[in-house]
């Protein structure tokens, strides 16, 4: 063991390894928790297991010097074929054909038995063997998505098959990294940061195309920061060759990625525990104006909001404000968006009111006769999403009846 810790390249190898099975086990509780029940999901989960058990078991192989370790590892990679089978059948919807199924699960199970007999001791020939069926099955693969009935699948299913084997091109450098015995001259095993790239782009695939841009320019620049981050690290040391920065940028590159994702999920599992404004409108049995802005005052946002009718309204001239708020919604304390100018007497009024109690929105729920909603947003939660919510509660609002009008 000592020995391992002396070899730069082994420590690097080991810490990427380990920062891919923790992205992996992550992307895997995502995915579970999104479609616990989805056959696709358990499909993808079947693969992303094998690779996340490759990565743990070969670095804690490596670490702890054991034999048995390093050859469940070699095991976990020789099925892995069978798992990309596995998921390529569930995205065409209909079973490969027999002898293409038959030749994977032979080669599988062949290697299997191999690494575990020992027979990867001389490593060229087995690496070889393992390199070559791999590449076999992922092209044989690529071949039947290619050759797919599109008419059979929805369009998003057609998406979904033409991202997921472009993720699979990309990587394809970063797990061919993998084979030391055939790349000898590589300083660093960049299979881990392949995984966690590929698991990376498929998570922020989903949804409209404003928000994939902004996922993807926000992992851009996480993978620009880790790999400054590693040549900066690099930097400390003197006379560091091109081997030492590549392993601190592939380590720091690993490292963020795998960060990110926990961070990610962690983030979107404690948003799912806790309801939304508009989630808990939405189970709402409430049936008046009334009842709705009670139970809307359990939340946070709206704890402090102060409901203003026309008696509340006397020191600010209803008759002003209110041929004046016609077709308004939402106001914002900042005046950003006002149709008036500042030295208008009903924005000088409203901008008083908002002033007099400290409200940053002004949500308009009736004209006639007025009934407006002042609301007092945090700066640290005044983002586009809570703009939207307050949008949307208002129009909710102002649409239920009213006790006072009945």
């Amino acid at each position: 063991m000592t020995g391992g810790f002396a070899n730069p390249a082994l420590v690097a190898d080991s810490i990427v390894d380990l920062c891919g099975a923790l992205g992996l086990a992550v992307a895997m509780m995502s995915l579970r928790r999104r479609d616990p029940r989805g056959a696709l999901t358990r499909r993808f989960l079947v693969a992303m297991g094998l690779v996340a058990a490759l990565f743990l078991l070969r670095a804690l192989g490596w670490w702890s010097g054991s034999v048995l370790l390093s050859r469940l590892a070699l095991a976990c990679a020789a099925l892995f074929p069978l798992g990309a089978l596995i998921v390529t059948e569930g995205m065409l919807r209909r079973h490969a054909p027999r002898p293409g199924k038959i030749a994977v699960l032979a080669g599988s199970l062949l290697l299997v038995l191999a690494g575990l007999l020992g027979f990867d001791e001389p490593g060229r020939a087995y690496d070889l063997a393992l390199a070559g069926f791999q590449l076999l099955t992922i092209a044989f693969c690529g071949l039947l998505l290619f050759r797919r009935d599109q008419a059979s699948l929805t369009v998003s299913e057609n998406t979904s098959v033409w991202r997921l084997a472009l993720c699979a091109f990309l990587i394809l450098p970063f797990a061919l990294s993998d084979f030391r015995e055939l790349l000898p001259g590589l300083p660093v095993r960049l299979g881990g940061v392949g995984a966690l790239l590929l698991v990376s782009i498929l998570l922020v695939t989903g949804g409209a195309a404003p928000a994939r841009r902004q996922r993807f320019a926000m992992l851009s620049l996480r993978v620009v920061a880790a790999l400054l981050l590693g040549f900066a690290a690099a930097l400390v040391t003197p006379d560091a060759g091109f081997a030492h920065v590549a392993r601190l940028c592939a380590v720091a590159l690993a490292g963020v990625l795998a960060i990110a994702l926990a961070v990610d999920a962690l983030s979107s599992a404690f948003d799912a525990e806790a309801p939304g404004i508009l989630d808990s409108l939405a189970r709402s049995r409430a049936q008046t104006r009334e009842a709705l802005i009670a139970q809307l005052a359990t939340h946070p946002l709206f704890g402090s909001a102060r409901r203003l009718d026309e008696a509340g309204l006397a020191d600010y001239d209803p008759a002003i404000l209110r041929p004046a708020l016609h077709g308004i919604g939402v106001l914002h304390a900042s005046g950003r968006g006002w149709p008036w100018p500042a030295t208008d007497p009903a924005a000088e009024r409203l901008a008083a009111l908002m002033a007099s109690h400290a409200g940053s929105h002004l949500l308009v729920l009736g004209e006639a006769p007025l009934d407006l909603l002042l609301v007092t947003v945090p700066v640290v939660s005044a983002d586009p999403a809570t703009e939207t919510a307050l949008a949307l509660v208002r129009r909710l609002l102002a649409t239920a009846p009213s006790e006072a009008a009945a």
